[in-house]
């Protein structure tokens, strides 16, 4: 046994004149493994955000209630709040524990015997009633085993509470991410039918010129191509389209409002453009899986006390006082009684049993640890790289932005000289695929710049209310 006799003897008496003793050890947040701050330049045009909250962050209104109504809806969730329930229910349980278990009891008994005549047999069948309340069991925490039990419980509880934060802002960002991607995949198709009309017309002026002998049968099939490719591309995003809105379905867990595509094709700004400035790495520290993984090293750390205890002598109270008589109206009368007795248990030998499971709770006392700081690194990387990303957009966005003009104007051109018969039309071909490919890029930015938002403040755990 790892504890001497004596030394347990000498422990418990201290215990019982002075009180109890926490075996837990006192716990200490690990330090960060992660830098400072963050090592990007900020001093763009990006607007400071003045509160992490999604209400703040939503613009739109219909995305809003789109995200209530996942928020209500998705089964996720459901679970997310079951698993809180099961474990706030288990915390009850072992709280009970730090008070007596108070019971109360009563029996009436009839009877009589076979031979009246025999007193022996009068006394031993005769009636009795009995009432008493009493106390079974109750433990004396003088080394905190029930009280760290405890502890440790509720921590599991408060777990669970941040992971069900964390679900809720994991489901408010899937359901905007994927209302931006059908935003772009709308607007996608709307260019894709647009450059159909405009290049069938090119088609059909292409055919009269053929006709009047000022173009040939190459360049027909040219821009019968270009059309064709144009109709290749919008069915793809119909396609896109459809399984967008049956994944936003998905995530929400049930039927979308039925004028989804309306709002979304509506709402040009759904998401705050910006990040905050000046931002300290210890602002990932109040992420829910950051909190959730703290919480489980804090059990973690509880149960080693737990552990602890089991060492030392356990020391339990049972009493009861009541009242027998062998008939019920004089029951109160007199018969009044009370037994009262402590018990002790103390382990001697148990073949390594206590060791092994106060090892076992120090490895998952350091398992939660390497799981906390691998959450804080997990956070502190997936911002930085949101932040990294959205720290180049404005370069990106004017470039794309100076690139469909030049592109559309470079179109006009191609198709007036090619009128005039100056060009063929593989340059005005040319011409419109560039202009073409150029607003596909400043759409997809667009929404990739909107998707990083996203993700930024994902990242950095902003509440769902």
């Amino acid at each position: 046994m790892k504890k001497a006799a004596l030394s347990i003897s000498l422990l418990a008496g201290t215990m019982l004149m002075t009180g109890c003793v926490n075996l837990m050890p006192t716990y200490e947040r690990p330090e960060a493994p992660v830098p400072d701050g963050f090592d990007i330049d900020m001093s763009s045009n990006l607007a400071s955000v003045p509160a992490l909250s999604w209400d703040e962050i939503i613009l739109s209104d219909d995305l809003e209630k789109l995200i209530g109504l996942a928020l209500a809806e998705n089964r996720d969730l459901r679970v997310a709040a079951a698993n809180v329930e099961l474990a706030r229910a288990q915390f009850g349980i072992t709280k009970s524990g730090l008070l007596p278990s108070v019971t109360a009891s009563g029996s009436i008994t009839e009877a009589g015997a076979f031979d009246s005549d025999n007193q022996a047999s009068a006394l031993a069948f005769s009636d009795s009633v009995s009432a008493q309340i009493g106390v079974s069991a109750f433990e004396l925490d003088f080394f905190s085993r029930v009280r760290n039990s405890n502890e440790a419980d509720f921590q599991a509880w408060l777990a669970t509470l941040e992971g069900q934060r964390a679900a809720r802002i994991s489901i408010a960002s899937t359901v905007a991410q994927l209302w931006v991607q059908l935003a772009a995949d709308l607007e996608l198709l709307e260019l894709a039918e647009e450059t159909i009309a405009v290049q069938s017309e090119s088609l059909g002026l292409t055919r009269e010129l053929l006709e009047a002998g000022a173009a040939t049968e190459l360049d027909v099939r040219r821009a019968s191509t270009s059309v064709e490719t144009a109709r290749a591309q919008a069915a793809v995003y119909r396609a896109q389209i459809i399984q967008d809105r049956n994944a936003l379905r998905l995530v929400v867990g049930t039927d979308l409002p039925p004028d989804i595509i309306q709002a979304v094709a509506n709402a040009s700004e759904p998401i705050v453009v910006g990040v905050p400035e000046a931002l300290s790495s210890e602002v990932l520290l109040n992420r829910p899986d950051v909190l959730q993984a703290e919480r489980a090293l804090m059990a973690a750390n509880a149960n080693i006390g737990v552990a602890r205890a089991a060492y030392y002598p356990s020391v339990s109270l049972t009493g009861a006082a009541g009242y027998v008589s062998s008939d019920l109206e004089s029951l109160f009368d007199g018969g009044g009684g009370w037994t009262f007795g402590p018990s002790i248990s103390l382990p001697i030998f148990n073949a390594g049993r206590l060791d092994n499971q106060l090892a076992a709770s120090e490895a998952q006392r350091d398992l939660a640890v390497a799981q906390y700081e691998q959450a804080i690194q997990t956070a502190f990387r997936e911002f930085s790289d949101a932040l990294a990303v959205a720290s180049t957009f404005d370069e990106r966005l004017a470039a794309l932005e100076q690139l469909e003009e030049d592109t559309s104007v470079t179109l006009n051109l191609s198709e007036e000289r090619f009128r005039v018969g100056v060009d063929d039309y593989l340059a005005v071909l040319d011409a419109q695929q560039t202009s073409y490919d150029a607003r596909q890029q400043l759409i997809t930015a667009r929404r990739d710049r909107a998707l990083n938002q996203i993700v930024l403040f994902q990242a950095l755990g902003v509440t769902v209310d």
